[in-house]
Protein backbone atom coordinates (compact mmCIF):
# COMPACT_ATOMS: atom_id res chain seq x y z
CA UNK A 1 0.00 0.00 0.00
CA UNK A 2 1.13 3.43 -0.83
CA UNK A 3 0.16 6.62 0.83
CA UNK A 4 1.25 10.36 0.79
CA UNK A 5 0.33 12.87 2.71
CA UNK A 6 0.13 15.88 0.44
CA UNK A 7 0.92 19.75 2.44
CA UNK A 8 3.33 22.12 2.49
CA UNK A 9 4.66 21.53 6.17
CA UNK A 10 1.70 23.00 8.58
CA UNK A 11 0.64 21.54 11.33
CA UNK A 12 -2.44 20.65 9.81
CA UNK A 13 -0.08 18.12 7.64
CA UNK A 14 2.00 17.10 10.60
CA UNK A 15 -0.97 16.35 12.47
CA UNK A 16 -2.37 14.19 9.30
CA UNK A 17 0.67 12.34 9.03
CA UNK A 18 0.97 11.38 12.94
CA UNK A 19 -2.51 10.22 12.39
CA UNK A 20 -1.83 8.24 9.47
CA UNK A 21 0.82 6.23 11.28
CA UNK A 22 -1.10 5.31 13.80
CA UNK A 23 -3.71 4.22 12.02
CA UNK A 24 -1.50 2.05 9.94
CA UNK A 25 0.42 0.84 13.78
CA UNK A 26 -3.48 -0.39 14.60
CA UNK A 27 -4.71 -1.71 11.80
CA UNK A 28 -1.31 -3.95 11.19
CA UNK A 29 -1.12 -3.02 8.00
CA UNK A 30 2.18 -2.47 5.73
CA UNK A 31 2.21 0.52 4.14
CA UNK A 32 5.00 3.27 2.53
CA UNK A 33 4.21 6.80 3.26
CA UNK A 34 5.43 9.80 1.67
CA UNK A 35 5.19 13.53 2.78
CA UNK A 36 4.21 15.47 -0.75
CA UNK A 37 5.55 19.21 0.14
CA UNK A 38 6.12 20.28 -4.02
CA UNK A 39 3.42 22.17 -4.70
CA UNK A 40 3.53 20.96 -8.40
CA UNK A 41 3.16 17.70 -7.09
CA UNK A 42 0.57 18.69 -4.95
CA UNK A 43 -1.58 19.97 -8.23
CA UNK A 44 -0.77 17.20 -9.92
CA UNK A 45 -3.21 15.11 -7.85
CA UNK A 46 -5.92 18.28 -8.76
CA UNK A 47 -6.11 19.27 -4.76
CA UNK A 48 -6.50 22.65 -4.06
CA UNK A 49 -6.82 22.55 -0.34
CA UNK A 50 -4.24 20.73 1.80
CA UNK A 51 -3.75 18.40 3.70
CA UNK A 52 -4.86 15.93 1.51
CA UNK A 53 -4.67 11.88 1.98
CA UNK A 54 -3.91 10.00 -1.15
CA UNK A 55 -4.15 6.22 -1.09
CA UNK A 56 -3.08 3.79 -3.77
CA UNK A 57 -2.91 6.69 -6.26
CA UNK A 58 -6.67 8.46 -5.24
CA UNK A 59 -7.15 11.63 -3.33
CA UNK A 60 -9.14 9.99 -0.47
CA UNK A 61 -9.79 13.13 1.65
CA UNK A 62 -8.78 16.76 1.50
CA UNK A 63 -8.91 20.16 2.99
CA UNK A 64 -8.82 18.53 6.41
CA UNK A 65 -7.70 16.32 8.96
CA UNK A 66 -8.94 13.05 9.63
CA UNK A 67 -8.19 10.60 13.08
CA UNK A 68 -7.09 8.26 12.67
CA UNK A 69 -10.15 6.36 13.14
CA UNK A 70 -11.00 7.88 9.72
CA UNK A 71 -7.71 6.82 7.92
CA UNK A 72 -7.65 3.25 9.41
CA UNK A 73 -11.41 2.94 7.84
CA UNK A 74 -9.76 4.30 4.73
CA UNK A 75 -7.08 1.73 4.70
Amino acid sequence: MEIKILGTGCKKCNDLLENTKKAIAKKGVFAKIDKVEDYNEILAFNVMNTPAIVINGEVKASGRVLDADEIEALL
